[in-house]
C-alpha cells in the first residue's frame, strides 16, 4: 500500500432523472484504483452542505482516502441526461466547491509520495483549482506517472489549457471525439487517428497515449508497441465513469508489473462492466480485481 495514486480534481454529484450519483473524473480513477489493492486518494473540495456531508459518508463507507478541503462553496453538482444509447449529456454548475481546492501542506507531502497522479481540464477551469493541481503536478517525484485525462467538457477549456496540460503530462488519456478537438485547437493538420496521436507522442515526448473509441475498441501507444483492442459487447446501462475505471485499471496493472497489453486487458475488463451498472463508482467483482 506504498504506492499512493491521487485523483485531482472535480467531485460532485451527478444528478440524474432518477436520482443523483456521486462521480467526478479523479474521484472515480482514485476509487476504481483502490479496488485494485492501491492506495488510490481523491483530492477536491466541498462544501460546507449536506452534499458535501453526504460525499465524506460515501466514501468513507467505500474505504476511499480523501483529502477533501471544506471550502465557502457549495458542493458540485452536474444535470445528467442520457441518450437512447445511455450516453450522457452534462450540464456542469459553476462557482462550486471544487473550482475552489486549495493548496495545502498536506496535499504538498502527499504529493511527494505521489506514484501517479490523473487530472484533467475541466476542474482547472478557475483559478484557484487550476493552480492547486499544477503545484500538485510540480510536487511530485519526477519519475512519477502523471495522467492527462483530458475530459473536455462544454467550454471549459482553451488551446492554452490544452497546450500547458500536455506539457506536465507524460500520459495521455482520450477520446476519438476529443482527439479531433484537440488535433483542430493545436493546428495539427492530420486526417487519422494514428498520425494524430503520434504527432500528440512526439511533439509533447509523451510515455505513453491512450485512445478510447467507445464501442469500436482502444489503442495503447508507448514508444515501442501500439496496443489495440476491440470493445466487449454488454448489455449499457450507462457509460459514466467507464473511461475513468479504464484508466484506473490500466494505471494500477502498469505499477503492478505488468505489460502494456495485460494492462490494456484489464482496462477493458473492468470499463466494459462499469458499463453494465448505474453510475461511476460499482463494487467491481473480485474476478475482475485480479491482476494476475
Amino acid at each position: 500500500m506504498d504506492k499512493i495514486i491521487v485523483g485531482l480534481g472535480e467531485i460532485l454529484w451527478d444528478m440524474f432523472p432518477e436520482g443523483k450519483v456521486l462521480g467526478g473524473a479523479p474521484a472515480n480513477f482514485a476509487y476504481h484504483v483502490s479496488q485494485f489493492g492501491l492506495n488510490g486518494y481523491a483530492i477536491s473540495a466541498i462544501g460546507k452542505d449536506a452534499l458535501g456531508d453526504e460525499i465524506l459518508q460515501i466514501l468513507g463507507n467505500k474505504s476511499l482516502n480523501t483529502h477533501l478541503e471544506k471550502v465557502d462553496f457549495p458542493t458540485g453538482t452536474v444535470q445528467v441526461t442520457l441518450s437512447g444509447k445511455g450516453i450522457p449529456q452534462y450540464e456542469i454548475c459553476e462557482g462550486v466547491a471544487w473550482d475552489n481546492i486549495p493548496y495545502t501542506d498536506a496535499i504538498d507531502a502527499l504529493a511527494k509520495r505521489t506514484k501517479a497522479v490523473s487530472f484533467g481540464s475541466l476542474a482547472q477551469r478557475n483559478d484557484v483549482s487550476y493552480h492547486t493541481i499544477n503545484q500538485f503536478l510540480d510536487a511530485v517525484p519526477e519519475n512519477a506517472m502523471k495522467i492527462f485525462d483530458i475530459n473536455l467538457r462544454q467550454d471549459f477549456y482553451s488551446k492554452k489549457l490544452i497546450d500547458a496540460s500536455l506539457k506536465k503530462c507524460n500520459v495521455l488519456k482520450i477520446n476519438d471525439e476529443e482527439l479531433i478537438v484537440v488535433a483542430d485547437t493545436l493546428k495539427l493538420n492530420s486526417t487519422s487517428e494514428i498520425e494524430i496521436a503520434n504527432k500528440l507522442m512526439n511533439i509533447y515526448q509523451l510515455n505513453m497515449l491512450v485512445l478510447t473509441k467507445g464501442i469500436e475498441g482502444s489503442y495503447v501507444f508507448s514508444a515501442n508497441e501500439t496496443s489495440f483492442l476491440p470493445t466487449p459487447q454488454v448489455e449499457v446501462v450507462d457509460t459514466v465513469g467507464a473511461g475513468d475505471s479504464f484508466t484506473a485499471g490500466l494505471v494500477a496493472s502498469l505499477l503492478k508489473g505488468k505489460s502494456i497489453r495485460e494492462a490494456h486487458q484489464k482496462a477493458v475488463e473492468v470499463s466494459a462492466f462499469v458499463c453494465t451498472q448505474q453510475g461511476a463508482m460499482p463494487e467491481v467483482p473480485d474476478k475482475i480485481k485480479v491482476l494476475v
